[in-house]
């Protein structure tokens, strides 16, 4: 029965009643949220360009396109247009993944057609300083050569490489220092130049403004932008699992600590199975202490600094991990430890206090989420990115309730083998 109460809190949650939802001739899609319980705005969005079109000689291209894009415009340099966003206590910022460039913004409702002018302008009309980004490249390849000496990020390289052999998931975005060192601000403008433009962006405001303005705004500034040359991003295709076992070790001398990520491949976030999926890995490895996984591994048997698994599930295959910070001497002890937990995991349900107990943190996490304008402007970001429909969050508590333990068990039998994880390690 609903009470009073349950029926405002589900019209507090974003829904079809509450979401504004249009697009623009030119391939926009812009979703508004008002909130007028404060006086900011919370704007955040994506362009479909990324690292999956970087030339495999020049890895690092689209994350260096991205950085630079508020190196300089054809109306401000960099100093200006920092000047701008600080003087209003705005913030802006762009960053590049696999499959799209995001941008994030958060001012002052009163401010929201100067802030999107700026996101306009950067992403129309960055001019690529060529000492900006000799200077951006160069700390880059610093940013590298560190990444080189942490043991955590060379795990996750090296178990990306097993994991997603011959598949463009591989590669790191951020690159390696021989296809960096290859980029010119040449390869940056070509690359911005067939690769950025409005076809399939989306823009999501969400605060103290109404919807007709939000839209009105976004038309002005960014509804005259075309690329005839938009370059579409590839199919991603599918990816071979590993046949059995399969170990790879980097190493790097003088570290006190060695890394371990161990794992087998996941589905997309698409996947009927996403929802058993992530309240069975939170009961492996993430809920409380880190789960069983870090019950077993570093509670019970104090063999690693950290222990927990992790679940990563986006467009296109994705990964579910067990990762761990160990003394190079307890190396196979905590393999063999967190193999047990996996082997566990698929031979038994797991028990009605955990499910309930994991149900529980989900469920109470949504309201947490969506306080913030810039939680509930991420949440439209994804529900729009994966399709999820507008009544994703009124749904969602019913979906969370409607898992079992047999759901659980089902999937982790689909998914988890322990007898075919790809298993990295990184140290001494």
């Amino acid at each position: 029965m609903n009470t009073p109460h349950s029926k405002d809190h589900r019209s507090a949650l974003p829904g079809p009643e509450n979401i504004t939802r249009t697009a623009l001739p030119n391939g926009i899609t812009i979703l508004v949220r008002s909130n007028f319980n404060s006086a900011t705005l919370s704007i955040k969005g994506y362009v479909k360009t990324g690292s999956i079109l970087d030339p495999l000689e020049k890895l690092g291209l689209a994350y260096l396109t991205a950085n630079g894009l508020m190196l300089g415009t054809a109306k401000h340099d960099t100093q200006a247009l920092y000047n701008e966003i600080e003087s209003i206590g705005a913030r802006l910022g762009f960053s590049s993944g696999t499959l799209s460039t995001s941008f994030s913004a958060h001012c002052l409702s009163e401010d929201l057609d100067l802030i999107l002018g700026l996101v306009a302008e950067s992403l129309q009309s960055p001019t690529f300083p060529e000492k900006e980004c000799r200077r951006q490249k160069n700390q880059l390849l610093t940013a590298l050569a560190i990444r080189a000496q942490d043991t955590s990020s060379m795990a996750a390289l090296a178990f990306d490489q097993i994991i997603f052999k011959d598949h463009p998931y591989q590669y790191a975005e951020e690159g390696y220092p021989e296809t960096v060192a290859a980029i010119s601000r040449e390869d940056l403008v070509q690359f911005y130049n067939s690769t950025y433009g409005p076809l399939g962006m989306v823009v999501v405001l969400v605060g103290a403004v109404e919807p007709d303005r939000a839209i009105l705004a976004v038309e002005q500034a960014l509804g005259d932008w075309n690329n005839p040359h938009q370059a579409a991003l590839p199919e991603i295709p599918p990816v071979k699992p590993p046949l059995d076992q399969e170990k790879k070790r980097v190493i790097i001398a003088g570290k006190s600590q060695a890394d371990i990520v161990m794992g087998c491949l996941a589905p997309s976030r698409l996947s009927p199975d996403f929802h058993a999926l992530r309240l069975g890995n939170n009961i492996l490895g993430e809920f409380g202490m880190m789960g069983r996984v870090g019950q077993s591994v570093r509670e019970d048997s104090g063999l690693a600094y950290y222990a927990y698994s992790s679940l990563n599930l986006g467009m296109g295959p994705g990964s579910w991990e067990l990762i761990a910070g160990v003394n190079p001497r307890n190396i196979d002890q905590a393999i063999q430890l967190m193999v047990k937990e996996a082997r566990r995991f698929i031979n038994e349900p797991v028990t009605e206090e955990e499910l309930g107990d994991s149900k529980s943190y989900f469920l109470g996490r949504m309201p947490l989420i969506l306080e913030s304008n810039s939680g509930v402007a991420v949440s439209l970001l994804n529900m729009e990115r994966f399709n999820l429909g507008m009544d994703y969050f009124l749904t969602y508590p019913d979906l969370i309730q409607s898992i079992t333990a047999e759901d659980i068990l089902r999937v982790s039998q689909k998914y988890l083998d322990p007898d075919r994880l790809g298993i990295a390690i990184a140290g001494p």
